[in-house]
């Protein structure tokens, strides 16, 4: 903590406090994710191939990204509190014209501003940082980061089961109660945290450029973790159509169903981030991106076999999951003052690469089915490994 930091007055992270913003973090991410299990069925009510259904996916993510990269740094410049509660009201609007929406233009433009708007957990993370007592930020911070992983991952389950028994537009109706909802406990019960940076906008952007050119472990964490998370949107996002094929003839819910699976890899990807407290985190990196890069040989093999992908799954999720924290771990321990702007380099990066992996998946199963999904999502795990190793020696000595 800096000594401007330490003289200032803010309110303590109270358990009330940060149980909403666990709750708010895991339900606001959720919104990116349950279009994935509801693809086919989307494609099915507005009469387009699978390949054009997919874009959803991808415009969400790409407005998740832009959303990070160009709101996040905001956080620095306004109050926090009263940026969240009007990203709040964009997130209702979106969901509302995305249950409404009479053609998939329409539904793909609301999933774009869905995506833009719903960068809440990237401003709730590092506040949680900011109220937490210093000797405490690193656990209250894996509490929040808990909520974004399994809201990440049961998104899909539920929005997988109401697809399936009442429709995708019910999900979109569903998620804009809840966001409601949501929007109350932090009016009533979250408290505000005043600005810090005095600069305009204009130097604020420019500042994540000098980030950028002169923190190479930033850079390395953030090549990584796109990587890794390209591969990771490669499957979930074309899981579902192949378990619609004639060896599984599976619905949207069982699609769903595996985000069920994947949570236990989220908790146990929980338990390895500890490890980054005992162990250098790059070090740790090289051993859950290895994770990564057995799932999908194991996905490989298991294009007939639903306890095979079961098995990839939990494999996978640990394996991205725990490289996610210790990427964390890494950036936010480089300029402690330049929390939310590291932070927001990183997850621009990382959303790009998602939206990456999500149209690589769609041109490779169009043309090359599972084996092409499997082959991209290996193949960028295993240029994340050799990067990693080829700077180890020069990020492993500190």
């Amino acid at each position: 903590m800096t000594v401007t930091e330490a003289s200032k007055e803010h309110p303590h992270l109270t358990p009330l406090t940060l149980w909403i913003m666990t709750i708010a973090t895991g339900l606001v991410v959720a919104n990116i994710y349950y279009n994935q299990p509801l693809l086919a069925d989307i494609a099915h009510t507005f009469g387009i191939t699978d390949k054009k259904a997919q874009q959803l996916s991808l415009f969400t993510q790409i407005g998740y990204a832009c959303g990070l990269l160009f709101i996040v740094p905001l956080a620095d410049m306004v109050k926090r509190k009263q940026l969240i509660l009007l990203d709040f009201i964009l997130v209702i609007f979106a969901l509302l014209i995305s249950a409404l929406a009479p053609s998939i233009l329409v539904l793909t433009i609301a999933g774009f501003l869905l995506g833009l708007s719903s960068i809440i957990p990237q401003l709730l993370i590092p506040m949680a940082a900011h109220l937490a007592k210093p000797h405490e930020r690193g656990k209250k911070l894996g509490f929040v980061m808990s909520g974004l992983l399994i809201g990440i991952l049961l998104s899909r389950t539920l929005s997988g089961f109401i697809g399936q028994h009442f429709g995708w537009r019910s999900m979109y109706y569903i998620a804009t109660g809840l966001m409601a909802a949501m929007w109350l406990m932090i009016f009533f019960f979250l408290p505000e945290v005043e600005p810090d940076y005095k600069g305009n906008y204009k130097k604020l952007m420019t500042s994540l450029i000098h980030l950028i050119k002169t923190q190479p472990k930033l850079r390395m964490a953030s090549f990584r973790g796109a990587l890794c998370f390209a591969g990771f949107s490669a499957f979930w996002t074309t899981l579902v159509f192949l378990l619609k094929q004639p060896q599984f003839n599976e619905g949207s819910a069982a699609a769903g169903a595996f985000g069920l699976v994947g949570a236990f890899g989220a908790l146990a990807a929980g338990l390895m981030g500890r490890l980054s407290d005992k162990m250098n985190p790059y070090k740790l990196s090289g051993y859950t991106l290895l994770l990564v890069l057995i799932s999908y040989v194991i996905f490989y093999f298991s294009s007939s076999s639903i306890a095979g992908l079961i098995i990839g799954v939990i494999v996978l999720d640990m394996g991205v999951q725990a490289t996610h924290i210790s990427n964390q771990s890494i950036i936010f321990a480089l300029i402690p003052e330049a929390r939310n702007r590291l932070n927001t380099v990183y997850m621009v990066s990382y959303f790009v690469g998602g939206a990456s992996g999500t149209f690589l998946a769609s041109l490779l199963w169009n043309n090359y089915g599972w084996t092409g999904v499997c082959a991209i999502g290996g193949g960028l795990a295993l240029i994340a490994l050799a990067a990693h190793f080829i700077n180890y020696k020069a990020n492993v000595r500190d």
